[in-house]
Formats: C-alpha cells, structure tokens, sequence
C-alpha cells in the first residue's frame, strides 16, 4: 500500500518591516529572543524558507535589512538549533565570553541551553536552517539506541570551506536552491523525510559535539595517533596538576596542530577536555560509591581547587547541581533495598 502523494512541507514566504513583527516571526519559529537595532525604522525582514512537516525542519535564508542583534536570555526555552551561513556580509557570535565571527567561510550555530547573543550586519543575508530539539534529539537517540542524558551541544563555529562540515553546508544550501526552483520531487513523502533526516545525521556526525566521542567509539573511527597519546596522557593523570606544556609534551606534535586535532575530532580544547573529563569523573563517584557524603572532597582529588566555581561549571554541563546528582543517586539505591 502507497502512502497518498501530498505535499510534504509548508512554503514561507515572509516580509516584515517593523521591529516586534520581525521578532514575533522568528519567536513563532525558534523561540523566545530578544531582537535590538539602533535603527529600527530601517528594517526590511525577509525570510522564505520551506518547513518540512515530519520533523519542522526549516530551510531557507533570511535578511533583516540593518543592523541587528538577537539576544537569548530563557535559553531554556529555545525550541530549536538554529544554524546559519552568510551569503553575503558578516555576522558575529558572543558566547562564553568569545566573540566568534562568521562570514560565507564559517557558519554559526545557536544551541539552546546557553545564553548567547548573535549580531547581524544590515548586508547580512544568509542561509538558515532550523532543527527543533526534539528532532535533535529523536535522531541522536535512534543513533546512540538509547535515552540522551543531556542536550547536545555543538561546537558554535562550523566550517564551510573544508571537511564534512563545508560537506553539509552545501547539501543544505543544494537543497535550497531545489526547494526555490520547484516542487515535483520534494512532494513525494518517502523523500523529504528522508532529507531531514540526512541533514540532521549528517549535523551530527560533521560538527563536534559533546556527543561525537560516543558516536566515534560506536562506528569504529579512529583518532590520530597524536591524540590518542594525548588523551591517554590527560585521562592517566587527570587527578594530578596537567598544564598544557604537559599535554603537549605527551602529544609530541605542535601547540598548533594539538589545537587544531582536538576542535576536530573532539570539539574541545585540550584543557578543556581535561575539565570535562575531570568533571565526569567527580560524577561517576557520586553515582557509583554509595558512602558519598563530601563532595567537596572528591571535587578537590580531582583538581578543582575552587569550589563555586566547580559547582558553576558541574551544572553547566549536567543541568544539575552535584547535591542533586547525589540526592538521585541515593534516591535510587533507596528504592532499590
């Protein structure tokens, strides 16, 4: 039996000229944000896009004709990933206090989650994709064959001159300029469902995320010998006072290329993956050893010398605060008496 042959996504052709009506369009599709310029009577909002309707996966480009800024405060309350590329102009994206430029070289995305704010010069035109969390997360859990513990997290800046970064872009950007010439094939159920699906599969596996370990490890990648004695080196003596010069030394290759490896293949920095590891580390005891009581000192045994700090950076990665991570995990050893 053939399913019936109707259209498959929902056409967006969209033309704003004031401030709240741009804002309250993209709120429709991304979420709450927040949407300043100092020139408002100068907007001039496009946006045409195609909006598939197994996942709500968006896909077009946009302009807003001046200069902008789009805050986001309730980050909680983001309802999607929201990835874009210059075709012409520049954007800038300030997160975790690093300002990360884009043009038609580099994309950007904005995760949920965090709070982080993305200026658009007023000859900003772009391509824009939009995947909602939930399709993110369905996709990867189909992937991984099992329940996601935190939201994904990507690496902001997304290459699209080279590797299977600049790959998607331009199966993103083909797909577009299809979508704009015509309709026939994209009509057909079996296809666009399985487009969304690429394209968020290939999100996935193209741009670092605090994910991409686990999916390596599943299909069998394999890291650079380089970064294997590196993360070696870092997971055998992450207890113990690691300064970068040690990772390095253990690497055996360049400041540069140590830099360069790690965005690739892990999305972090080689501090920052000892953090992170360090961090999962502190968590595994509190979940596994069922005499826990000071976290304070399992914290500092694993390096952390300043301990709001420690909590700060504990919450921001697992969404909880380590009392809530222990009072759970003494919940469930409970139930389990």
């Amino acid at each position: 039996m053939t399913e019936p042959n109707v259209v498959q996504f929902r056409d967006i052709r969209i033309d704003r000229y004031d401030l709240a009506g741009a804002r309250a369009w993209m709120a429709g599709i991304c979420g709450p944000h927040e949407l300043q310029t100092s020139q408002p009577n100068r907007i001039q909002f496009h946006h045409k896009a195609n909006v598939f309707k197994s996942m709500s996966t968006t896909l077009g480009r946009m302009e807003y004709g001046t200069d902008v800024t789009i805050g986001v405060e309730d980050a909680e309350h983001l309802n999607c990933y929201s990835l874009s590329l210059p075709i012409r102009g520049e954007q800038e994206l300030i997160k975790d206090g690093r300002r990360l430029h884009s043009n038609q070289d580099q994309g950007l995305i904005v995760t949920p989650h965090e709070t982080q704010s993305l200026s658009m010069a007023g000859d900003c035109h772009k391509i824009s994709v939009v995947i909602t969390r939930m399709a993110m997360r369905q996709t990867l859990e189909g992937m991984l064959q099992r329940p996601l513990e935190m939201p994904v997290k990507f690496e902001p800046v997304m290459d699209a001159v080279n590797g299977a970064s600049a790959s998607w872009w331009r199966l993103a950007r083909y797909y577009i300029d299809e979508m704009e010439r015509g309709h026939d094939l994209f009509n057909q159920v079996f296809f666009t469902r399985d487009i969304e699906s690429a394209l968020i599969k290939g999100l996935i596996l193209s741009q670092p995320n605090n994910y991409s370990a686990e999916l390596r490890e599943q299909l069998g990648v394999k890291l650079p010998y380089y970064l294997v004695r590196a993360k070696d080196f870092i997971e055998s003596n992450a207890r113990e006072d690691i300064h970068l010069e040690d990772i390095e030394a253990a690497a055996g290759v360049s400041r540069f290329k140590l830099f360069e490896g790690f965005r690739k293949h892990l999305g972090v920095s080689p501090m920052a993956y000892l953090k992170k590891y360090r961090l999962g580390a502190v968590r595994q005891e509190i979940l596994e050893d069922a005499s826990v009581r000071n976290i304070s000192v399992i914290a500092m045994c694993w390096g952390f010398s300043h301990l709001g700090r420690f909590a700060s950076e504990y919450r921001k990665l697992f969404n909880e605060t380590p009392s809530a991570t222990l009072q759970r995990s003494e919940a469930r050893r409970n139930r389990s008496l």
